[in-house]
């Protein structure tokens, strides 16, 4: 393996990023969608795009559609639209993962669309990773910032993605198919470019179009699961206790009529870009090899059990590739600054020091990861080592969760910008010859 390690896991993260790409996911579905209006006799296509993912997706429409389409509402996270603005659909940027106040103005902006359409509309709704945040619209009582509170809290806490939308979507006039329910008696089609593991509709960006699986209840259990009663707003404790007796009306549940109708579809996840890594790497003549498409759990555990992968014998050969995906998480007990592939990479830098010839790339496919100017790190057996030479204790930064100061001190952080995509996180794991 000839090839200049840091550039090859650049090339193979490209190649991953490029095949769940918004344009060309959404553009091998326009025929089909073409074909529901024309055989269902519909009048009117109106887009309801939501995530950061939002643009691009409703671009390859207004692009392909133009004889159809009357308009639409695209929500999308600041720096997530091209300077190009579309002429039919108007697009918004608003705040992620903490929403704010512009997103909640387009969130009423696509709740007017949609309660205005009829039988003869289809409605088509365009969501992505980060569409929770970003199509916000909160439940009586509770305000934008108690909602804003409420997600940090869990965030630092370390909850998992469906955790703190089982939360959202009770917190929500719109998540947990409410949406749906609003658009009613228009068709609804979503296409969904899926950040979570396993692709659960009711998770991904809160699941607007789809039935919910879980309840108040469900809610109540995750805030005392992380004991988080007492710190919450009570707005939001009383709303989440409310609704368990009975006294706010449930999110929509399997077997409810007016959503019977919706067709959900997946167009893009994490496999197909771990795939085309593989696929990709396999061209360079690189041995490459899927270890897991539902890396899940702290970022520290999962750094170490990537690690013991070194160990075992059917990954001991070099000139390899090993790819992995998911969504770890990270409990914040300090005061530094970092996201779970900054994390993830730190504690893998500890646990491989002075190994020769392995390589890791941990990156968000969306470009961030939680800070807004690096989508991850890499990491080498030398990384930790190089650090303590400059001063720099490599332990003391992972556990005040300052991953990001640490590898913009040394130079290594992985800088992409938005990608305009999201399906979770991808670590690439290179073992070279020596």
């Amino acid at each position: 393996m000839e090839q200049d390690t840091p550039n090859l896991l650049r090339t193979l993260y490209a190649a991953a990023v490029e095949a769940v790409s918004p344009y060309g996911t959404v553009l091998g579905h326009v025929d089909y969608l073409r074909c529901i209006f024309r055989d269902g006799g519909f009048r009117k296509l109106y887009v309801a795009a939501i995530g950061k993912s939002a643009y691009g997706m409703a671009r390859v429409i207004e692009e392909t559609l133009p004889d159809i389409l009357k308009g639409g509402v695209a929500i999308t996270k600041y720096c997530h639209a091209d300077v190009r603005p579309l002429q039919k659909i108007k697009v918004v940027e608003a705040a992620h993962p903490k929403p704010d106040e512009r997103g909640q103005e387009a969130t009423r902006q696509l709740l007017s669309l949609a309660r205005g359409l009829d039988e003869q509309t289809l409605l088509l709704c365009l969501i992505s990773g980060g569409g929770s945040a970003l199509f916000v619209c909160p439940a009586g009582g509770v305000s934008l910032r108690d909602k804003q509170t409420t997600t940090d809290l869990l965030l630092r806490a370390g909850a998992n993605i469906a955790e703190l939308n089982a939360v959202r979507k009770h917190l929500s006039l719109v998540k947990g198919g409410q949406f749906a329910r609003m658009a009613h008696p228009a068709r609804v089609v979503s296409f969904i470019i899926s950040d979570c593991v396993g692709d659960p509709l009711d998770v991904i960006a809160s699941g607007p179009t789809t039935v919910d699986t879980t309840t108040f209840a469900d809610a109540l259990d995750v805030i005392t699961r992380y004991d988080l009663t007492h710190q919450l707003p009570s707005s939001v404790v009383n709303h989440l206790l409310e609704g368990q007796a009975g006294l706010h009306q449930e999110t929509p549940k399997d077997g409810d009529a007016i959503l019977k109708g919706v067709e959900n579809i997946i167009i893009a996840n994490s496999p197909r870009a771990l795939n085309a890594a593989r696929s990709r790497a396999a061209l360079m003549g690189i041995n490459a090899r899927i270890l897991t498409d539902s890396l899940t759990g702290e970022a520290r555990t999962a750094a170490k059990w990537l690690a013991s992968q070194l160990r075992q014998p059917r990954h001991s050969t070099r000139d390899m590739c090993l790819i992995s995906g998911g969504e770890t998480t990270v409990t914040v007990k300090g005061s530094g600054i970092g996201g779970r592939n900054m994390e993830l990479a730190l504690a893998f830098a500890i646990e491989i020091e002075g190994l020769d010839g392995v390589t890791l790339l941990s990156a968000g496919t969306d470009g961030t990861d939680c800070v807004d100017d690096a989508a991850g790190a890499i990491v080498n057996g030398y990384t930790t080592i190089r650090a303590r030479k400059m001063g720099l204790d490599p332990i003391k930064y992972l556990n005040n969760n300052d991953s990001y100061n640490f590898f913009k001190h040394l130079g290594d952080l992985f800088v992409t910008g938005p990608t305009q995509t999201n399906v979770m996180d991808i670590q690439l794991m290179v073992v070279t010859s020596p």
